[in-house]
């Protein structure tokens, strides 16, 4: 299936400063930025064609791309003055950049990333600022057997923040924290049919109007992941994914753990 990656936000709340003009999806985890850990993951399950949806910081991505350098996360042999790659990661690879304005809401960047889909009738679709161990097989099979047009990735709430009870007096009855209560959360990991697009007015929301009209017909799919699942929305939620890297504790890099 190909893969659309909405990749052409501002992503201000990602900044350092205002000298920091790094796109999001081309903050660093480890030795490779947000984008990479995000398009591995779908590489690992089998689906390695891409449409990168470009707007701010398009620049940084394809350059990052164009100069890509496989020895930084793999084995090689030098011999001789030249590099012999023991592996590989994008090689079998293919990436389509495409500039979907600087403004775009998420819905409209799918709207005009539509013809480069082929005769693809489902595809995938993702935030690219969010890495999880969700198994993507499992969600693709539950979806084609819910017969619903769309469905994405649904995951506890996040915060740490408690949910107080109130009688109209102003008496507490009970004080809970948000993640026991029984919500979820949009996970950012789409798999969607081609109909979608007959939901998506100009300039539309992929998630409002599109996906809210789905699941007011009852055909949007939710699929409930309470695995790992972690943003890098902000700046420190990146820094915290970047220090589980160096600790050794990444289970979003499932390519890991597959057998050899």
């Amino acid at each position: 299936m190909k893969v659309v990656l909405f990749c052409g936000g501002y992503g201000m709340r990602m900044r350092e400063g205002s000298d920091d003009v790094v796109p999001k999806p081309m903050q660093m985890v480890g030795n490779r930025p947000l984008i990479w850990h995000v398009m591995r993951y779908y590489a690992h399950y089998g689906h390695t064609d891409f449409i990168l949806c470009l707007g701010y910081g398009a620049a940084h991505v394809k350059n990052y791309f164009l100069t890509y350098q496989e020895s930084v996360s793999n084995d090689f042999v030098l011999r001789d003055g030249r590099v012999e790659l023991l592996s590989e990661d994008i090689a079998d690879w293919s990436i389509t950049f495409v500039d979907t304005g600087l403004e775009s809401a998420i819905g409209e960047r799918l709207r005009r990333v539509r013809g480069h889909l082929g005769e693809d009738e489902v595809f995938l679709a993702n935030y690219a600022d969010v890495l999880t161990d969700a198994p993507l097989d499992t969600m693709i099979e539950r979806f084609t057997a819910s017969g619903a047009a769309a469905s994405m990735l649904v995951v506890p709430p996040q915060q740490s923040f408690h949910c107080v009870d109130l009688t109209p007096t102003g008496e507490v009855k009970e004080i809970m924290p948000i993640s026991r209560m029984p919500l979820w959360e949009n996970g950012g990991y789409f798999v969607l049919t081609r109909e979608i697009f007959d939901l998506l007015p100009p300039g539309g929301d992929l998630v409002a109007d599109a996906c809210g009209a789905l699941a007011g017909q009852g055909r949007l799919f939710g699929y409930q992941h309470q695995g790992f699942w972690k943003p890098a929305d902000t700046f420190k939620e990146r820094a915290e994914l970047d220090a589980a890297y160096h600790s050794g504790e990444r289970p979003w890099m499932v390519w890991e753990s597959a057998p050899r």
